[in-house]
């Protein structure tokens, strides 16, 4: 009878442990489903619109992973379970390198400033390398400069101000070079006559686009 009583507890108790395993498992499985079902529904998610909602789909994502790569441990064919989760990370991998690829490319808005203002004359990089402004030039590259910043002055940040004062100064900074080098006294005229133009209008467009921006900060 005690013998049988022994046996009776023994299979209660392995009965308990496979019963306490397998719930364990079907945690481990929620926690698949809940990683699949998550990756599929970010696959449906049109481009343009996942990549302005990057950050939440990223964090999500990698909520969801971690609570599957920490149930794997719950799983009696672990090598399943982990080709299975391997399988999801590779299709969201997938998605997010096709989002990434279309995503637009960052602007170099200097580099897109000084084209505009000296076009294919001006050497690439950040350097201010006007060695090319001559006297025979040099008063085209005032007058292209003033018509260009006349014609955009209403577009312009306060950080572009910055750097076409930059671009501005260091084309000055040349002047003074190219003077002796045979400038002539008519085009000398010619560009103190734009110079006497641009100084002020920059001045007041500069200030507007501070003014602009602190009132667009207090708004915020």
């Amino acid at each position: 009878m005690k013998k049988v009583q022994l046996l009776a507890s023994v299979a209660i108790i392995a009965a308990s442990f496979t019963s306490c395993k397998s719930e364990d498992e079907k945690r481990a499985e929620k926690s698949f489903d809940r990683y699949e079902k998550y990756v599929d529904s970010v696959n449906n998610v049109a481009e343009s619109e996942a990549l302005s909602n990057w950050q939440a789909i990223e964090s999500g994502y990698n909520n969801r992973m971690s609570e599957a790569d920490m149930a794997i441990a719950n799983m009696k064919d672990r090598v399943k379970a982990e080709d299975r989760i391997e399988k999801v990370k590779i299709k969201y991998t997938e998605f997010k390198n096709k989002v990434e690829a279309n995503a637009p490319k960052s602007v170099d808005r200097k580099k897109e400033i000084k084209m505009a203002y000296f076009g294919e004359s001006m050497k690439s990089g950040d350097d201010m390398d006007f060695t090319w402004v001559n006297k025979d030039n040099i008063l085209k590259v005032y007058n292209d400069f003033y018509n260009e910043f006349d014609s955009n002055k209403d577009s312009y940040s306060r950080e572009d101000f910055d750097e076409i004062k930059a671009l501005y100064e260091a084309l000055d900074s040349r002047k003074n070079t190219v003077e002796n080098e045979g400038l002539t006294s008519h085009d000398n005229r010619k560009i103190a006559e734009i110079k006497f133009k641009f100084a002020p209008k920059f001045k007041w467009e500069r200030m507007g686009a501070k003014a602009d921006e602190n009132a667009e900060a207090k708004n915020n």
